[in-house]
């Protein structure tokens, strides 16, 4: 029989120092110099208008960019990471073979690689759907399976980059509550999303950005109640922010 995933222990989860990390792309400054520390098992929701640089600062967090200045440092061994993009990234097999194949390559050994693959189907609501191909399944169907696929990683920090943005209400609340569920196993969760009212629901902490600027990082609370930028106060109250 094989193993389930374990949870992690929240203590296990080590600080992330971002250390004015700056980005530039043909010369064009994408994202100022930002220093930013995300401790503890929290749920760091990025927040801004379109063009704020949500989505760069996370792929710099989570490795997959360089910083043009600045240094990205783990206090500690650097954790095990999983990422969740807006356009779920899926191969042409079967939902079930996009899993076993991501325990292969955990080289996980193969009598096990079955047996979990259909237990984090079935977490996920999706084990009636295992041998259908994964390119056919809906858009919240597929941010399901890797939200599945994540959790085979058996990971300390989760980044998704907006992973409703295109998802209808039904679907919306299935991917949070799955979100949800990797918190309560003690994974750090960082998330960019421009929804409010997601934020309202996630949210420990609102990291707000604004033309490439972190101008806030404060409790969720203290953000929706009293925002210290004019640019957080008109985004909160639904405005356009230019």
């Amino acid at each position: 029989m094989a193993s389930p995933i374990m949870p992690i222990a929240t203590s296990s989860v080590p600080t992330l120092c971002i250390d004015q990390v700056s980005f530039e792309h043909r010369g064009n400054r994408l994202l100022a110099p930002t220093t930013l520390s995300l401790s503890g098992c929290q749920r760091t929701l990025i927040m801004g208008p379109n063009g704020a640089g949500k989505s760069l600062l996370m792929r710099l967090a989570h490795g997959l960019l360089r910083p043009s200045s600045g240094q990205v440092v783990w206090e500690g061994q650097t954790p095990v990471q999983a990422m969740v993009f807006q356009r779920p990234v899926l191969l042409r097999r079967s939902a079930l073979d996009n899993l076993t194949y991501a325990l292969a390559v955990r080289q996980v050994p193969r009598h096990q690689r079955k047996a979990l693959a259909l237990q984090a189907l079935e977490k996920f609501g999706l084990a009636a759907l295992a041998k259908r191909p994964a390119r056919v399944l809906s858009g919240g169907e597929q941010q399901r399976l890797t939200l599945a696929r994540a959790w085979l990683l058996n990971p300390q920090v989760l980044f998704l980059d907006e992973p409703t943005s295109a998802l209808d209400p039904a679907a919306i609340k299935a991917v949070e509550d799955a979100v949800l569920e990797f918190h309560r196993s003690g994974t750090r969760i960082v998330m960019t999303t421009h929804d409010l009212h997601q934020a309202r629901r996630l949210a420990d902490n609102v990291v707000f950005m604004h033309n490439g600027a972190l101008l806030e990082h404060s409790p969720a609370e203290a953000f929706f109640s009293s925002p210290t930028s004019s640019e957080a106060a008109a985004f909160v109250r639904g405005e356009l922010v230019w």
